[in-house]
């Protein structure tokens, strides 16, 4: 089996590839797209095959799906680039990739997206059938672009589609949480967010990629207990955040019910303190 990984070298990526290549069976093996082969130097070493190119690229894509089983697309794009480049990467590029695998002969395609995607709140746990009502604080061109992806690579024939949806990634040096306090210091402090541990999003999408019969299946990926806006700025020693109510307290809260009874995914960190107690965040 041949997997081809997209977005290696991303923060995702990086805690998702060293585990791909470390569960690897003998005969299977690991592809990645890059645009600067140096960054993938690590992975090569530990027996990654390297193809150097733009994800937008037909010829690459070509070379890199070349008698490849499944594809696993990390790549994304989102926080402090221009609209049209988080369209063209995080939805075209996606679908293009997707239609590429098709016509490859690829079997099984694992996408990561966001819990963002139901955008507000039901007054519970967001569930996978959830549609998505788009609005609220963090609804933006992000999540309404991995949306977008799902939808055109769901209605793809003869491709094995499985959706990951992450929440907010963190851990082993991923500089996501530091830097969540520039936009959490306006938001209530009882305001709550769900986060998943780098090694957590891995194992979720370890188990969609080698998962028998979830073809179509989207599920949540996220640890088990939410944090709020106050616990965030203490753990990091910034500031207080905003006070006041949360007007919509279950945005962005997902339910991870159908992951674990489907997959048998248990978080390594079911909490940012387990995190936090065992050195790795």
């Amino acid at each position: 089996m041949l997997t081809l990984v997209t977005g290696a070298t991303g923060q995702v990526g990086r805690g998702f590839v060293p585990r791909l290549l470390a569960q690897a069976r003998p005969g299977e093996r690991v592809r990645v797209i890059v645009r600067d082969e140096t960054r993938a130097a690590a992975l090569a070493e530990r027996g990654a095959e390297v193809v150097v190119g733009d994800l937008r690229d037909t010829d690459v894509l070509g070379k890199a799906l070349t008698g490849a089983d499944a594809v696993v697309n990390i790549a994304a794009s989102f926080r402090g680039v221009p609209d049209e480049e988080i369209r063209a990467v995080n939805r075209d590029a996606a679908v293009e990739l997707g239609r590429a695998a098709v016509a490859s002969g690829v079997r099984r395609f694992v996408q990561a997206s966001t819990i963002l995607v139901y955008g507000e709140g039901r007054g519970r746990p967001h569930v996978e059938d959830d549609p998505s009502v788009p609005g609220g604080p963090m609804w933006m061109t992000y999540p309404e672009s991995k949306l977008e992806a799902e939808h055109g690579l769901l209605a793809l024939e003869g491709l094995d589609v499985r959706i990951g949806r992450l929440a907010f990634v963190y851990g082993e040096g991923d500089p996501h949480l530091p830097g969540i306090t520039r936009w959490t210091a306006i938001q209530p402090a009882t305001k709550r967010h769900h986060l998943v541990h780098v090694a957590d999003a891995a194992q979720g999408l370890l188990r969609l990629l080698h998962a028998p019969g979830a073809d179509g299946r989207v599920y949540n990926i996220a640890d088990d207990a939410p944090v709020t806006v106050l616990e965030i700025h203490q753990l990091l020693g910034a500031e207080p955040p905003a006070d006041g109510p949360d007007p919509d307290p279950w945005y962005g809260i997902a339910s991870t019910d159908r992951v674990r009874r489907e997959l048998g995914y248990r978080p390594h960190f079911p909490t940012l303190w387990a995190a936090r107690d065992a050195g790795a965040l």
